[in-house]
């Protein structure tokens, strides 16, 4: 059987540094996780336009993280704390993408911010910062390279994420300073860090929608790996 096609989202880099022209960028090992796992991976330009064109021929879509926020005008988070950073084309695609996706009942698997953007988009709201609202937050920017872990989360039982993992605590590593606020009718939260984070979602009424706010490319547990495993295998199931 062809390997299902995976659309990825990318993240959108302003001239300087690659390139003296605006530019994309997507670390290469979430490319490596979706090929080990069984999937052909095709990167996704941010062309608002061609949603339906997308949809129309990937089987899944993974959404990205990146150094940059939700804008709080999607989910009526009032105004941007001083340390928000959006990119506005960039959100508005992932956005209908996300979507659009949903929309087909096609799986989904959303990644740190992308894990922020699939919340928004199935109705929850984000913390623009953590450290000022959770007291005695641990390092979730975690000062030890992102190949290692940062702390671990507790994954709850009965979750869709509980069966795939195999496992009640994962290790894992923390990039970000935003997380998932709330969890509204349709959205299950299925790990928690042990200051009480919100670490993962997902909407068991599709068929594989999930939202994870570590990097699980970066194979840090077996848990890391089926997680991708079993994202393919929905994309596989026609």
């Amino acid at each position: 059987m062809p390997r299902p096609l995976i659309g990825v989202t990318l993240d959108a880099e302003k001239p300087g540094g690659y390139s003296k022209f605006p530019w994309y960028a997507l670390r290469q090992n979430y490319l490596d996780a979706i090929d080990a796992a069984g999937g052909l991976a095709v990167a996704l330009p941010h062309e608002p336009d061609r949603v339906g064109d997308y949809l129309e021929r990937i089987d899944a879509l993974v959404v990205t993280g990146g150094a940059f926020d939700v804008d709080p005008s999607y989910y009526g988070g009032g105004p941007a704390h001083a340390t928000v950073i959006t990119k506005d084309r960039r959100t508005a695609f992932e956005f209908a993408v996300t979507k659009g996706a949903l929309d087909r009942n096609k799986p989904v698997l959303g990644i740190c911010g992308g894990q922020q953007l699939l919340h928004v988009v199935l109705g929850g709201k984000l913390i623009q910062h953590i450290p000022d609202a959770i007291a005695e937050a641990l390092a979730h920017e975690q000062p030890n390279p992102r190949n290692e872990p940062g702390h671990t989360v507790q994954v709850a039982r009965g979750t869709q994420l509980h069966g795939i993992v195999g496992a009640d605590e994962l290790q894992v590593n923390s990039a970000h300073h935003q997380a998932a606020a709330d969890a509204p009718a349709g959205i299950v939260v299925n790990a928690t860090a042990p200051d009480g984070v919100i670490e993962g979602i997902e909407a068991p009424r599709y068929r594989f929608c999930i939202g994870v706010q570590w990097h699980p490319e970066f194979l840090i547990s077996e848990g890391d790996a089926r997680l991708f495993r079993a994202f393919l295998g929905a994309a596989a199931t026609k």
